[in-house]
């Protein structure tokens, strides 16, 4: 049976992308680090859209955490709430399964791209939200339902049911 958590990365370091045909971008690590440190208030929409609120840090209801991969997150969603059963509903059969962010460039560095695109990379970004969406920029982004391991824990109630029976004489 899943639970009510959707984790993921929404975005990745080092991955590339096309940005309005007009250039690639990518993000250096530790680019969101300084954001994170000054604990801002983020939140988690459905596409961009505030008002389709998933989640947000001061309520706790989101985790954000900067690890060598990227920015990962872990949002509790409320299944009480239309918006709430849209993600669980899409993100589970995996209609939705990446991710975008809202986000001010602090600080960016530009490489001729030569033949190709010029490059942006990314180094420090004020971040404001974290969305889920059909159409990442990065593609390469995730979102999923965490699943518990329903044998496991009927392994573990069934073990604790005959320990309880034995210890009763109840064979």
């Amino acid at each position: 049976m899943p639970d009510n958590t959707i984790s993921g990365f929404a975005a990745r370091f080092g991955d590339e992308t096309i940005i309005a045909g007009e250039f690639r971008e990518k993000l250096a690590p530790g680019a969101f680090a300084r954001t994170l440190k000054e604990k801002p208030d983020v939140v988690m929409l459905l596409d961009h859209d505030s008002g389709r609120v998933l989640g947000r840090v001061a309520a706790g209801t989101l985790t954000l955490r900067e690890d060598r991969i990227g920015l990962w997150f872990s949002l509790d969603v409320d299944a009480t709430t239309p918006e709430g059963q849209t993600a669980l509903g899409t993100v589970g059969r995996q209609d939705v399964r990446g991710c975008s962010f809202g986000f001010r460039v602090r600080a960016e560095e530009w490489q001729d791209g030569g033949d190709r695109l010029p490059l942006r990379i990314i180094t420090d970004v004020d971040l404001y939200e974290i969305t889920l969406t059909a159409f990442p920029a990065y593609p390469t982004t995730s979102a999923s339902l965490a699943h518990t391991n329903a044998s496991a824990v009927a392994r573990r109630v069934r073990m604790r049911a005959e320990m309880e029976q034995k210890l009763r004489g109840i064979a």
